[in-house]
């Protein structure tokens, strides 16, 4: 049986361009601002998660040695974890099972990515199958390109429905990050803005896509003894789901995605959740582009398929509506790859712990946080929860 596991602190850094500061300086300021949160020093931690993108994108091997100071790790045992763009939710669940499972009471899983230091398009580029997939998809916009037209045609949206809905859900996130003291892009859009802003890759215009981001965030797992010793207020975590599928991207179906279905299924069914929707107070779902954000809302069931568009112009997502999503601002305007699913699940946390300042979303008992990864085949769901 496992133990109860609850999140008690989050720390991040001011992500964006930080050309100011080296990285493992950029880490230590997350890790202390999480120590800091919950009022705990280094001694106090058990061990260390951490993970990157892979170490290409770092330019250095074994991150996990290189940020050994700046983690608080010397002298303790520490994990790396790498999943890509999952990489921040799979660092939570190996933080999760390595608490529930008895073998540590405090865990600290630290998620960090310095982008303007390295080619992140070239990485994701060449992390693809060099003979067939690189050639034609030139990365994740490309790829999101086409998984959006899939999803327009299999459900016979109109394409003028959509755009509408993904620009209403670029300018409620922009908007969203003026309140996020962390986010990295703040601009206010206005309809035309993103209406008309440059293609990137059919149907995706240049708001629709999220930014390079320096960052790091830093949460601490720990168990019902010492949360209860430390008297501590904690978001529980009441519910995981980790799914893959097959490599090749045209040999899964990306619009009805099995990964992000039954990962969130799995989820559920720990949670005891069987209407998101009406269950959920609050969803930081992984949304690096505005399209696939809605095919993700499908896909956990938040809507039908072929739903979403309708639902979001109605404003059901919104900050004010029956199920706000991404109150932070999400991925679309903050994205450290390799802390972006971890602040997915410190943002829930925060919401659970009523520590989200102006995004704050009132009466939060329940939140579900997200990311996708791998070559577009990895999802992860934590849900946590106000209690027990």
């Amino acid at each position: 049986m496992a133990r109860p596991v609850g999140i008690i602190g989050v720390g991040q850094t001011q992500h964006g361009r930080r050309e100011e500061m080296s990285y493992p300086d950029l880490v230590r300021e997350a890790v202390l601002r999480a120590l800091e949160n919950c009022n705990l020093t280094p001694d106090d931690v058990d061990a260390v998660v951490t993970g990157t993108m892979p170490s290409m994108m770092e330019g250095i091997a074994m991150t996990q040695f290189y940020f050994a100071d700046a983690v608080q790790a010397v002298g303790k045992p520490i994990l790396k974890t790498e999943t890509c763009g999952s990489v921040g939710v799979s660092i939570a669940h190996t933080a999760y099972y390595w608490v529930a499972s008895g073998m540590a009471d405090v865990i600290l899983a630290v998620g960090h990515e310095k982008m303007f230091e390295g080619d992140s398009q070239a990485t994701m580029v060449t992390v693809l199958e060099p003979y067939y997939q690189r050639s034609f998809l030139s990365g994740p916009p490309t790829a999101f390109s086409l998984q959006s037209q899939m999803w327009s045609n299999r459900f016979n949206i109109p394409e003028d429905k959509i755009r509408e809905a993904a620009t209403h859900i670029s300018m409620l996130h922009h908007n969203s990050a003026f309140d996020n003291p962390y986010a990295h892009v703040k601009v206010r859009l206005s309809r035309d803005d993103v209406m008309n802003a440059p293609v990137i890759a059919y149907p995706i215009r240049l708001y629709d896509v999220c930014p390079n981001s320096d960052g790091a965030c830093a949460v601490i797992f720990a168990s019902e003894d010492k949360i209860n010793h430390l008297g501590r207020k904690a978001a529980w975590v009441k519910g995981i789901g980790y799914r893959g599928e097959e490599y090749f991207i045209g040999d899964s179906d990306k619009v009805v995605w099995r990964a992000a279905i039954e990962a969130a299924k799995e989820a559920y069914d720990m949670a005891g959740i069987s209407n998101p929707r009406k269950e959920l107070n609050v969803a930081e779902v992984y949304n690096p582009f505005t399209y696939q954000e809605m095919i993700f809302y499908e896909c956990f069931g938040f809507c039908d398929f072929g739903e979403s568009p309708d639902l979001v112009l109605k404003g059901v997502f919104d900050r004010g509506g029956e199920l706000p999503v991404s109150p932070s601002g999400g991925v679309l305007c903050t994205n450290p790859i390799g802390a972006t699913g971890l602040i997915r699940v410190g943002e829930a946390a925060l919401q659970i712990l009523e520590q989200a300042g102006d995004r704050q979303i009132g009466g939060v008992k329940l939140a579900l946080a997200h990311a996708m990864g791998g070559v577009v085949q990895l999802c992860g769901i934590m849900i946590l929860g106000a209690h027990k």
